[in-house]
């Protein structure tokens, strides 16, 4: 077997597309679950088992389904029932979906660790519920948790290859579209191995930088 810089240089215009819609897939899908996490999260809180119920079923029955079984009945099951989008917004909506269930736990542990005397101040200043959340609790959860959400972005990045099976060309989709074209394997598969490692990498010192200016 030899390496054939050629068959990289092939490669690259089906790498850039990868990549592009893998980052996509990264962003929106991050939005979507530290959104709808925090919303989990909030309604747990709710004073009443009619919310916290259902809330908790859905969150468990998502977090204990495999990622692929959610994108299968996203995508071929709803166009029965008359619910149809493209490959690229089902497999943002799932992976988005699925991890909101965890960054969820995680925005309720940073809540739950904010200091009872922070919520006794505010009562004792008289602020509104809303205000209370947003201007006192809020921010110091996030600030405790950040480090635990970018964990789960790097577990989103790698899980992104699973969109392939609904038609996603992301990375993984156009090394192996490029490879059943030309025969040639080594190279594009070796060339989005290093491409996840140096996102990766480049996602952690990201976040590192983050915390310390949070911190400070």
């Amino acid at each position: 077997m030899t390496w054939d810089w050629g068959a990289v240089a092939d490669f690259m215009p089906y790498f850039w597309d990868g990549l592009l819609v893998t980052l996509q897939i990264l962003v929106s899908g991050s939005l979507i679950s530290f959104a709808l996490g925090l919303v989990w999260a909030l309604l747990m809180r709710a004073p009443t088992r009619w919310v916290t119920w259902p809330v908790g079923a859905v969150t468990e029955f998502v977090r204990n389904t495999p990622l692929l079984v959610q994108l299968f009945f996203l995508f071929y099951v709803l166009p029965e029932w008359g619910i149809t989008f493209s490959a690229l917004t089902t497999g943002v909506f799932a992976i988005g979906l699925h991890y909101s269930t965890y960054t969820m736990q995680v925005y309720r542990a940073g809540i739950e660790a904010v200091p009872v005397g922070q919520w006794e101040a505010a009562t004792a200043l008289n602020l509104p519920l809303r205000r209370t959340w947003t201007v006192v609790i809020l921010p110091q959860a996030v600030r405790r948790v950040v480090p635990a959400l970018g964990n789960y972005v790097i577990s989103m990045l790698k899980d992104t290859p699973l969109l392939m099976a609904i038609t996603v060309l992301e990375m993984l989709g156009q090394a192996r579209l490029f490879a059943q074209q030309n025969f040639q394997f080594t190279e594009p598969l070796t060339v989005i191995g290093v491409a996840f490692i140096v996102i990766s990498y480049l996602a952690s010192l990201a976040l590192r930088a983050l915390e310390r200016r949070l911190v400070h």
